[in-house]
């Protein structure tokens, strides 16, 4: 992040430690951060709250900041009459839930920067999303709103009172716990295969998410039926992404999604999150079809992790999509541009990167190779890989964009994961031997006890945690075992501490789990909707967690709980399968986990890791209770079990990943 100097009348947030609050820490604006000094002025003023939530790499958010929040005449209006809460979304998921949920319920389809007017209690009446200073893409005039909001607010106290009550009834999910069926995860994936684009990949129409459930569903579809279908719809998903404008061709990485149907245009923030998820996919699509295309993504990808994002044995949130207050601009070439550093280069580059005079978006060109179905041959990707290295040495002498360098418990625990999966995979000791310093970090820096926190930056800690930093973590930890990194039973102790905590903390009445702790400061409610975002929701991500624990421990406790959270969810997640897919990919996990159980073969264990099989585990140990123990192995010898039944012993790992990947 470049230098936030603070001027004389800097507000309140000039003292926060989240980047995107002190974004806006000199505006005219009268911020105050979330908390109940803001809600105690509400209610002592009567005048509506006014609160914003947005993330540091929004570029909307960034629009309306330089329209409005920056604007004296418009912020005179706020400060006049509202008592205006900023929040950094990704600090504060719990408030970012209710509050998001509260604009469905009234219709709106939601999105960053969020615009919601709340009474001084908190509870919401109205909202929306980017407000224009001026009326224009359809909105209302900002100023407009503000009024109108206002006026009401102080003459219409019966219309607040009954926009505040149906706003809760609508936003509030009745949780209804039903079982599931057996065929339950088969199911979704098929309708969610329905769903997807099949030239492009991914959902149809714009704009296109590369949303990690969604794709590992599908994945977990190929190895439950054998169907080539399943298999197929995420390799081109994965192809064409790679392929896209959506990826950074120069520097690596992944932007947050394409806002065309071709992966071809990014909103170019690029989110730790997305590349986490979407180095495990490429790292099983490598493994089941060789393809070089995944693995320099993979590598790519990884390598900008380390080099752009790491930072105090951590990773960093996100790459901002502006610069010099223009969306893009880092990432963007003309022609001439790139033939005044390619120079005889250029035409060949140029070729294969779809570069034009007239440019391929709004007069310049987005980097993509979308015309081409794969990387060419050795000569050629060694040419361009020349040019690649050069462009990206000249942009890197442009203001780069803006970094959100707070870490976070829950995104640090999905890095680590994907880093653990793509380094046993590969057979990469050094990505292995980063996943591990990361997770260390992390266990030091986000643990409290036997709790975790959510978010650190420098020396500033955010004392709270919630239900997927746990998950998240656990995840990290069964990751590392099951790469066979580090030590095992640490691993499980730290993922069985994790699990108590969020027993203990985190459970709701219905079986499931609140985002937000019991000793954690009271909001209007406690969020525990089962709906995944761009990352798996809490309680998806534990079912998976716990069939894994379940499978490595023996303890039926594990097992016992990963139901008790489905039949939670069970009849939410029957009625919107794409929200809850973590919830299927878990339930599968429950259901068709793959143990296996070697004596003195690490060529077998090496060719589980590099199976790309969604639910096959090595296990360190075997519990008595998996049958597998009471089996006698030579050396060099696997066993595979799954729901109880156990194969012959395996000696090939030709003939072991061929039993890995049968249906039945």
């Amino acid at each position: 992040m470049g230098d936030l100097t603070l001027m004389a009348h800097a507000n309140r947030l000039a003292h926060e430690a989240s980047p995107y609050l002190l974004q806006h820490a000199e505006n005219p604006v009268d911020w105050w951060p979330w908390g109940p000094d803001a809600l105690s002025e509400a209610e002592r003023s009567g005048r509506p709250i006014l609160l914003s939530i947005g993330y540091a790499a929004c570029h909307w958010c960034h629009v309306m900041a330089h329209e409005s929040f920056e604007d004296a005449e418009t912020a005179a209006v706020m400060n006049e009459r509202f008592v205006n809460i900023k929040v950094d979304r990704e600090e504060r998921p719990d408030i970012d839930q209710i509050y998001m949920a509260a604009l469905h319920a009234t219709g709106e389809q939601g999105g960053w920067p969020l615009t919601m007017f709340l009474t001084g209690t908190g509870e919401p009446f109205f909202g929306g999303t980017y407000f224009p200073k001026d009326s224009r893409f359809g909105r209302p005039r900002f100023v407009d709103v503000l009024t109108a909001v206002s006026d009401s607010y102080r003459d219409r106290t019966d219309l607040i009172a009954d926009n505040v009550e149906a706003i809760r009834q609508r936003s509030t999910a009745i949780q209804d716990p039903g079982e599931l069926p057996d065929d339950a995860p088969v199911r979704a994936a098929r309708q969610l295969l329905s769903l997807t684009d099949p030239d492009n990949g991914g959902m149809r129409g714009a704009p296109k998410f590369p949303n990690g459930g969604f794709f590992e569903l599908l994945w977990r579809g190929a190895a439950r039926t054998g169907e080539p279908e399943f298999r197929d719809a995420v390799l081109t998903a994965m192809n064409r992404i790679s392929m896209g404008g959506i990826y950074d061709h120069l520097g690596g990485g992944f932007a947050r999604y394409s806002v065309d149907q071709r992966w071809h245009v990014p909103h170019f923030e690029k989110m730790l999150y997305d590349n986490a998820q979407l180095i495990t996919l490429l790292t099983d699509s490598w493994c089941v079809t060789g393809d070089p295309l995944f693995r320099a993504r993979v590598e790519e990808t990884i390598g900008w992790l380390t080099r752009e994002m790491r930072m105090d044995g951590l990773f960093a949130a996100s790459l901002d999509a502006d610069t010099e207050g223009e969306e893009g601009r880092f990432y963007v070439w003309s022609k001439a541009a790139i033939a005044d550093v390619l120079g005889a280069d250029a035409d060949l580059f140029n070729a294969h990167y779809d570069v034009s005079e007239d440019g391929n978006w709004e007069g310049t060109n987005v980097l993509n190779r979308l015309a081409e179905t794969g990387l060419g041959d050795e000569a050629l990707e060694a040419a361009l890989a020349v040019s690649r290295e050069t462009l990206f040495e000249a942009r890197e002498r442009r203001p780069a964009p803006g970094r959100d360098d707070k870490q976070l418990a829950d995104w640090n625990g999905l890095a680590i994961a994907a880093l653990a999966h793509a380094g046993a995979a590969f057979e990469r000791p050094d990505w292995c031997d980063l996943a591990d310093t990361t997770y260390r970090t992390a266990k030091a820096r986000f643990s409290g006890g036997d709790r975790l926190i959510h978010a650190v930056r420098g020396d500033s800690r955010l004392d709270q945690a919630f239900a997927l930093d746990y998950a998240a973590m656990i995840h990290a930890a069964i990751g590392l075992y099951a790469a066979g990194i580090g030590s095992q039973d640490d691993l499980i102790a730290d993922a069985v501490t994790w699990v108590d905590a969020l027993e203990r903390h985190h459970l709701a009445e219905h079986g499931g789990y609140y985002w937000s702790a019991d000793d954690a400061p009271a909001l209007i409610k406690r969020p525990d909707s089962p709906h995944d975002e761009a990352v798996p929701n809490a309680n998806g991500l534990m079912v998976k967690n716990l069939a894994s624990l379940w499978a490595i421990t023996g303890d039926d406790r594990f097992e016992q709980i990963a139901k008790r959270i489905l039949r939670a969810h069970g009849r939410l997640a029957a009625t919107n399968v794409f929200a809850c897919a973590s919830l299927f990919n878990g339930m599968d996990q429950l259901q068709r986990l793959a143990t296996v159980t070697t004596t003195n073969a690490s060529t077998l264990e090496a060719a589980v890791r590099r199976s790309g099989h969604p639910a096959a585990l090595v296990l360190g140990s075997t519990p008595q209770s998996n049958p597998a123990a009471s089996q006698s192995l030579d050396a060099g010898q696997a066993i595979v079990c799954r729901a109880g039944v156990c194969s012959l012993p395996i000696g090939d790992p030709a003939e072991l990943r061929t039993r890995l990947w049968t249906p039945n």
